[in-house]
């Protein structure tokens, strides 16, 4: 019995320690594309306003405008998700103004960036997770900043990453929330995002990489209801010459812990990443519900969604938010010279 329980915990120790640390790869710095599904999608835009001297674009899939849920979880699900006569959206008025606050602050960056901005939108018709009026809602945030948004609106899609051949049927909402809508929503928010790209390979041909993320979460990822380990996808190329990276931001219910690397290897990205010479960054969150083994912060997060309502604090949505920051510092490591420890 002794033997079998030591087992146990070779076995767990095994897991937790097999992460590689997420390589120097001399990434280009400066020119850092985003999207997400969901509570992705609303991450997308937060790491977008708070970084946009940096993430010069976002692609964004059934999401709504920056700060909508303003610290609060009931209007997340009400006034963000499932808008109506009793609960309607934020006005962009007030939005903007609480985003030029920030950027006084020096909490975002200066918001005259996102006028040279690219953003895509897409919203489908079946979605009733998060209505079409919030991803609308979206468009006139960038609108207001004079950003090159398009929102794609034509699809019958339900709620989840929609794809040319993967997942559930395109009307589906259920996990992995992965849809097959015989539409390439990777592709086509990529090729808004980063001008003309090179058709993507019969087969993929780079690598992906299991990283260690509680380097970026102050040791404690668990704390930030993120994993312990995130994925990137590393081209070929981008192992000896500088690539482009873009951080591709899952939704609820939709890491490694809930649909295995689904998401990772079925979202359509990594496909255009290998003749494009792009870096495609994976982070994760895990589901948290109240007190976690050894993490002393109670987090209500059961779903593993993003924060974009203010469960790691009043911050989440600024440069100074956990999960922000974990994420900025996984792209610093990205460009950070080949070698470099």
């Amino acid at each position: 019995m002794m033997r079998f329980f030591a087992f146990l915990i070779f076995l767990v120790c095994a897991k937790t320690f097999a992460a590689d640390p997420l390589p120097a790869l001399g990434a280009d710095p400066t020119h850092v594309t985003v999207s997400g599904v969901s509570s992705g999608g609303y991450m997308a835009v937060q790491l977008h306003v708070a970084h946009s001297a940096v993430v010069k674009g976002a692609g964004v899939i059934a999401g709504g405008p920056y700060y909508c849920a303003q610290g609060s979880l009931w209007i997340a699900y009400n006034n963000c998700m499932t808008p109506g006569g009793w609960a309607m959206l934020p006005a962009t008025s007030f939005l903007a103004l609480e985003t030029q606050s920030l950027e006084r602050q020096g909490r975002v960056d200066a918001t005259s960036n996102l006028a040279s901005a690219r953003v895509w939108l897409f919203t489908g018709s079946n979605d009733r997770t998060v209505l079409p009026q919030a991803v609308r809602a979206l468009r006139d945030f960038y609108a207001a900043y004079k950003a090159n948004a398009v929102l794609v609106d034509g699809k019958p899609a339900g709620h989840g990453m929609i794809t040319v051949n993967s997942g559930n049927a395109c009307g589906a909402t259920a996990p992995p929330f992965i849809n097959d809508c015989d539409y390439d929503a990777a592709g086509e928010l990529l090729r808004h995002l980063l001008g003309s790209l090179k058709p993507p390979p019969a087969k993929e041909s780079g690598r992906v990489v299991v990283f260690d993320q509680k380097s970026f979460a102050g040791g404690d990822a668990r704390e930030l209801s993120m994993g312990d380990s995130g994925y990137v996808y590393v081209p070929k190329a981008c192992e000896m010459e500088s690539c482009r990276v873009h951080v591709a931001l899952h939704g609820c219910r939709q890491n490694a812990a809930e649909i295995g690397e689904r998401f990772v290897r079925e979202a359509g990205y990594n496909r255009w990443a290998d003749s494009n010479r792009l870096v495609v960054l994976y982070p994760q969150t895990v589901a948290r519900n109240g007190w976690a083994a050894g993490s002393p912060g109670f987090v209500w997060n059961p779903r593993g969604c993003w924060d974009w309502w203010g469960y790691t604090g009043p911050r989440y949505h600024t440069k100074e938010g956990p999960q922000i920051r974990a994420v900025k510092a996984m792209l610093d490591r990205l460009s950070a010279p080949r070698g470099a420890r």
